[in-house]
């Protein structure tokens, strides 16, 4: 019978824990079927520092070559470098990484030529059924003319495009610390932070895909204390944070005090907007009313879509978007084959701080507009029940809309709600946001006791 991969494969990439889910026999596997899949004749294979990643990695280009497509593996880097290895080279590419999961897990984020997504309808669910195909009845037949595997170095290449899309040469003098939470960061910030008139304060740098420190989730409060701390300490006027894979960054300001990912794509949308006059913004359904209010403001159009990156870039491709932001702290760009970079907004944010002279809590409070929960889980036994009685307390009231883009988000004139259920747990999660705290804590209190009633 052939393999059950149900619970390795997800909506938009693969990931569980090595060598118990999968290994690299399988990963052997997936390579062919990508090359298969993508019908490739060469590929871009990444990864980053986990101890399972450079097998993984090497294993996956083994099963692609067999098949005929050249490999180029560019070894450690982040997910965004991989992203732009695929879109300088217009190649498929493959990064290995679990982003910020426990050290045990890994994972395969697969992109066709150009970092378009590859997810469950645009070709993973055909690679999933091959490769339990080929587990079931052994591995294809080679290729008459096998494909050569070959290193490239990028991550200089990937920085000096990355500088090309945000001047910072006249910035002022500014001191930044960097959490790189033991991930990706700490290899690809020195590199690309280089030469600019940055005072970087380093903490965990030091490439360990066990995580010593802390998870490498900044979007979880108790993973941005250190950091924090260490921005007071240092007088410092910001610091960012980012996550295991380095595809999303966290902003702190200076003192210490986080910035919601929604001000950040605010402040980022007004500055591409000042690049491209009209240009079109997409942001996902639970950013906040201030994002979409700033688009208008700078003469862009918003455009509201579902969570999660496979919407966005296809949103993104659909309407020529300039720039697109999510809640999660991912962050895309045209410049950047519609592709998510956390170290793009990074350079935006410090671009912004240093081109004037007031510190960053006063930059964003015009982008920082109303009273937001953050994003509450509530584990419950059935999602659809609990779904459906909070929708039915709500169904008649006065001045409220609801619409189902994505779960269940009700608005009224003072405040909104949105509430969603996981695709990987039993969980419900709800984000409030409302015109003052007293209006976004009495509506946080009474949907979350619907929840948990």
């Amino acid at each position: 019978m052939a393999a059950d991969l149900s619970q390795i494969v997800k909506a938009y990439d693969v990931r569980g824990v090595v060598p118990d889910q999968w290994d690299e026999t399988l990963a052997e596997l997936f390579g062919a079927a990508f090359v298969r899949v993508t019908e490739a004749d060469a590929i871009v294979v990444g990864h980053d520092m986990r101890p399972s990643s450079p097998g993984l990695a090497t294993a996956f280009a083994r099963g692609a070559s067999r098949l005929g497509a050249d490999v180029t593996l560019i070894g450690l880097c982040s997910t965004d470098q991989l992203y732009f290895a695929s879109g300088q080279f217009d190649l498929p590419g493959a990064m290995f990484t679990a982003s910020h999961n426990p050290a045990q897990y890994n994972g395969i984020k697969m992109c066709r030529a150009g970092a378009a997504p590859v997810g469950q309808d645009t070709g993973l669910a055909d690679i999933r059924a091959l490769v339990e195909r080929w587990t079931d009845e052994g591995a294809p037949e080679p290729a008459a003319t096998e494909g050569t595997i070959s290193e490239r170095d990028t991550l200089q290449d990937y920085a000096a495009h990355l500088k090309s899309l945000v001047d910072l040469r006249a910035i002022r003098p500014l001191k930044v610390v960097v959490d790189a939470g033991n991930g990706m960061g700490g290899h690809t910030v020195p590199t690309v932070f280089g030469g600019l008139p940055l005072d970087v304060v380093p903490m965990y740098f030091e490439l360990d895909g066990t995580f010593p420190n802390h998870e490498a989730n900044p979007l979880d409060p108790k993973n941005i204390v250190d950091l924090q701390e260490r921005v007071r300490a240092e007088g410092a006027d910001l610091g960012i944070a980012f996550d295991g894979d380095a595809d999303r960054c966290f902003v702190v300001d200076e003192n210490g005090d986080p910035v919601s990912p929604s001000a950040i794509t605010a402040l980022v949308a007004a500055r591409e907007l000042a690049k491209n006059p009209g240009g079109t913004v997409i942001h996902n359904l639970i950013t906040s009313w201030s994002v979409p209010e700033v688009v208008r403001e700078n003469g862009g159009t918003p455009v509201r879509t579902r969570v999660g990156h496979s919407f966005i870039k296809e949103e993104m491709a659909k309407t020529g978007a300039i720039f697109g932001g999510e809640h999660s702290a991912h962050y895309y760009f045209k410049d950047f084959w519609n592709a998510d970079t956390g170290m793009l907004a990074a350079l935006h944010v410090l671009a912004a701080l240093g081109g004037q002279e007031g510190p960053l809590s006063g930059l964003v409070a015009a982008y920082d507009r109303y009273a937001s929960s953050g994003e509450i889980n509530s584990t419950v036994a059935d999602q659809n029940a609990r779904l459906a009685a909070v929708k039915a307390a709500f169904a008649d009231r006065d001045g409220v809309t609801l619409d189902e883009l994505d779960g269940l988000t009700a608005t009224s004139a003072d405040w909104w709600f949105n509430l969603r259920a996981s695709n990987t747990e039993p969980l419900l999660r709800l984000n409030v946001e409302a015109r003052d705290t007293p209006t976004m804590s009495t509506l946080r209190d009474e949907v979350l006791s619907l929840i948990r009633a």
